[in-house]
């Protein structure tokens, strides 16, 4: 991977054959992003916008035969790198991303109307085995409060995987970037990654007082766990390395990640929001007396 990115710095032409030709690709156009952050990261956002406006003609083609992603994620990573350029911290990145993950929910929502419906149509058929007895002591007006909230829900999640992928995606561009000019950096500021209590407590308000506030505004509980989970990770990340744990553990984090996701998910999300209140790297710090780290995570 530093090999492309030493390539999509080389010049002009190298970045936009890597722009262009991964959102041209089928599921490759992370990449795009991640090398369009990569360059505004490094050159600034004139560079940028030369190269990126030829990535456009390939996602605006997927656009047209229904496939908007390959345009949010583009918008989404560029959108957040300009934040992470201008000096904003990761935590005020984090909270950025949900309000494009509200806007990539309004267009999925305009765009897959049929499909998400139908999907919710079929869920709504499910409730009842899926809740067991509980759905038979609702009362008819939380039934179809409950109902109504399955659409912006599923909304939502479409929504937050795409706020998920311009993250992964500003990431890797972060990555590269201190991998070719400043290594070790990245490492560093993503184990430093840690939401202060008010954010943390305002994010999971939106998580769960969101759905009272009307059903399109469900789309808020998925949304608004993504920087939480991002947190979590981070605060993983610097255990290990304050604690002097091996590399096993965090291959073990992203394995468990992947195959049960909706233990560890949640998990992660707590964590976060505890480690706002108690801060666990700063104590694990001071109980070992430990100063700065060096090490790449």
């Amino acid at each position: 991977m530093r090999a492309l990115a030493e390539y999509i710095m080389r010049g002009r032409m190298q970045a936009t054959l890597v722009v262009v030709g991964s959102a041209a690709m089928p599921l490759l156009f992370w990449l795009s992003a991640a090398a369009g952050s990569l360059v505004l990261l490094r050159r600034g956002a004139n560079d940028a916008l030369g190269i990126m406006a030829w990535a456009l003609l390939p996602a605006l083609v997927w656009w047209y035969f229904g496939e908007p992603r390959t345009l949010l994620v583009l918008g989404g990573a560029l959108g957040l790198a300009l934040f992470l350029r201008a000096g904003w911290a990761w935590n005020r990145v984090l909270l950025c991303s949900v309000v494009f993950g509200l806007m990539y929910g309004l267009i999925l929502g305009a765009v897959f109307r049929e499909p998400i419906e139908a999907m919710a149509g079929e869920l709504q058929k499910l409730l009842p085995g899926m809740l067991d007895g509980v759905h038979q002591q609702l009362s008819v007006d939380e039934r179809m409060r409950l109902e109504s909230l399955i659409a912006p829900v599923l909304t939502g999640l479409l929504a937050a995987l795409l706020q998920i992928l311009s993250l992964l995606s500003l990431i890797l561009g972060r990555y590269w970037q201190a991998a070719l000019y400043n290594p070790g950096g990245f490492g560093r500021e993503f184990r430093a990654l840690r939401l202060p209590l008010p954010q943390a407590l305002m994010l999971l308000a939106g998580m769960l007082i969101g759905p009272s506030l009307g059903p399109e505004m469900g789309m808020l509980t998925p949304l608004c766990s993504v920087p939480l989970l991002f947190a979590g990770v981070a605060l993983v990340h610097g255990m290990v390395e304050k604690g002097g744990f091996g590399r096993f553990w965090l291959v073990g984090l992203y394995v468990t990640l992947v195959l049960v996701m909706h233990l560890i998910y949640p998990l992660l999300v707590v964590l976060a929001i505890v480690d706002s209140l108690f801060d666990f790297r700063g104590r694990l710090a001071r109980k070992n007396g430990a100063g700065s780290t060096n090490g790449e995570g």
